[in-house]
């Protein structure tokens, strides 16, 4: 049976380049792994309201529960993230956010995690990428190393139907998705 892998794209767009991005790895993966595409969009702002049980005015979110139980059911989280204004978008911050509580039961603690940055910009979402690591560094959980994945000027290594338009990118991030399986099978989540 494979194993699932959540990919987490920090941008809401329909027509996103981290989305296209995300897409093209969906077929890097092994058999052993089975990655798919969690959906961030409709996740409240978090406000630790909703985990505290004595404010029964604000119930906890169903899409609450479904996603951090979709986060712990996960061997490893990809994400793929453009750059906002030197850091991560509000929506991809949320999701950490929401994942990370509440404290004592944190879906992301023990959970390997891959980040691929990108921006239309020659840094490739440089700051991005350093601070979704910062976000999760407060937390448990293998992650790759090296290589970074920094994508620059990403709308240039997309052919028309979103996919990478050449064999350098193709295999960079190829090898960079071999590298985070690896990590998987050394640290599975127990």
């Amino acid at each position: 049976m494979s194993k699932k892998v959540a990919v987490i794209v920090g941008s809401l767009r329909k027509g996103s380049y981290a989305l296209k991005i995300a897409k093209n790895t969906l077929d890097m993966f092994s058999d052993e792994f089975e990655p798919e595409i969690v959906e961030i969009r409709d996740l409240p702002l978090y406000d630790a309201d909703y985990d505290d049980a004595d404010m029964t005015d604000k119930p906890l979110p169903e899409v609450y529960t479904t996603f951090r139980q979709t986060i712990k059911d996960a061997a490893g989280i990809l994400f793929v993230t453009p750059e906002n204004n030197r850091t991560i978008p509000a929506c991809l911050k949320n999701a950490v956010d929401v994942a990370s509580k509440p404290k004592g039961d944190v879906a992301l603690t023990n959970t390997p995690v891959a980040v691929i940055s990108h921006s239309v910009g020659a840094m490739g979402g440089y700051s991005s990428n350093k601070n979704l690591r910062l976000a999760l560094s407060y937390f448990v959980m293998p992650t790759v190393q090296q290589p970074e994945v920094f994508l620059g000027h990403s709308p240039e290594l997309l052919d028309e139907e979103g996919h990478f338009n050449n064999e350098g990118t193709q295999a960079f991030v190829q090898s960079y998705i071999d590298q985070f399986e690896e990590v998987m099978k050394k640290h599975p989540k127990a």
